[in-house]
């Protein structure tokens, strides 16, 4: 029988928190740096995030790869981190673990997060680009009796598929399907996902990936008539990887974005604003005018300016910054100041640093 979600683990992702998308910290040599490794953790608690997402896109799917090895010894690592915060914590951190591959491998991973404590796997489904959406199903029900399954919804652009809103309402039917992770940029694939989860009639915590339109996706209430009454669904929080950087600002963004949802004012123009100059950074750190070809190097060129990460090395030597993109950095890091958490990393960093 699959083990359910502890319930004050189920309230928090109900109420939505940020969750960053952790990313891998190598030296020059393009091996695990693991004193960074820890400070990169260190800093996402000391920030106020409420989980963490470990062996996902951000820390480089390679790492999976028999020659790299860094499956285990990444999620463990973070898993120590964890246990360490959770010892002064009243709710435990998220774990989130990333889950890929085809149903034997897919299955292999969720047993070992099991092992080391994850809370939950975010199951990733581009190896299954042929699978019909029986077999996606069957496939993601099999990882769901080992470990609660947050859904995701990828972007094409990076190696994702479209799914259809039949296929998210069947999805949704899932008994241990806990969250999903709405991330295909696209609104209306965005409304597949949620219309599906609100008719379903489901208790999914619904975060976005959207790293495209991440404020307005907090802020939109998603409304749809069904069997004569009116459903209401809200997307809670964020599991991005845009927030492994300025992830302070990150937390005090999510606190606004509830907040105004709770004081059912209307959304704050300065909220509308800060959507724009939001979407306008990420679109530099993750590359989006060379379709998203830097993205992993461009979150790490920003903590490296932190003092975080030593470099942006990448476990493949060809994923690096593309051409323009440092300058395209260095202007929203100017254009918006507010964004980012510097005086709050400078203020930590030796701590989060230390053995």
């Amino acid at each position: 029988m699959p083990v359910p979600l502890r319930l004050e683990l189920r309230q928090l992702f109900a109420r939505g928190t940020v969750i960053p998308a952790h990313p891998l910290a190598l030296d020059a040599r393009r091996r695990l740096d693991e004193r960074r490794q820890r400070a990169l953790t260190r800093y996402y608690v000391a920030a106020g995030a409420c989980g963490l997402a470990i062996g996902v896109h951000t820390t480089q799917f390679a790492i999976r790869e028999p020659r790299i090895g860094l499956f285990k010894p990444v999620l463990k690592i973070a898993a120590e981190e964890m246990d360490r915060a959770d010892r002064s914590r009243s709710v435990p951190l998220l774990r989130i673990g990333g889950i890929c591959g085809d149903t034997s491998q897919a299955s292999c991973e969720a047993g070992i997060l099991a092992d080391l404590g994850y809370h939950a796997g975010l199951l990733s489904l581009p190896a299954l680009e042929d699978a019909s959406d029986a077999e996606l199903l069957s496939h993601s029900r099999a990882v769901a009796q080992i470990l609660p399954v947050i859904g995701f919804y990828l972007q094409p652009a990076v190696g994702g598929r479209v799914l259809s809103y039949k296929f998210w309402r069947q999805f949704a039917e899932i008994e241990n399907v806990v969250a999903i992770k709405i991330a295909p940029f696209n609104r209306y694939q965005t409304l597949d996902v949620v219309r599906a989860v609100a008719e379903s009639g489901r208790d999914i915590a619904l975060y976005t990936g959207n790293d495209d339109n991440i404020v307005m996706d907090l802020l939109t209430p998603f409304v749809f008539p069904s069997n004569g009454r009116i459903i209401e669904r809200r997307i809670v929080g964020g599991l991005l990887g845009h927030w492994a950087v300025w992830t302070r600002k990150a937390v005090q963004l999510l606190d606004e974005c509830h907040g105004a949802v709770q004081a059912q004012r209307g959304i704050p123009p300065e909220l509308v604003r800060r959507s724009v100059e939001v979407t306008d950074s990420n679109a530099a750190f993750f590359d989006a005018a060379n379709h998203f070809s830097g993205c992993i190097a461009g979150l790490h060129e920003v903590l490296r300016r932190q003092g975080l990460l030593e470099g942006v090395w990448c476990l493949d030597p060809n994923q690096t910054l593309s051409p323009g993109q440092l300058e395209e950095i260095s202007r929203v890091y100017a254009a918006y100041p507010h964004l980012n958490d510097d005086n709050f990393v400078c203020e930590h960093l030796d701590s989060w640093l230390a053995a």
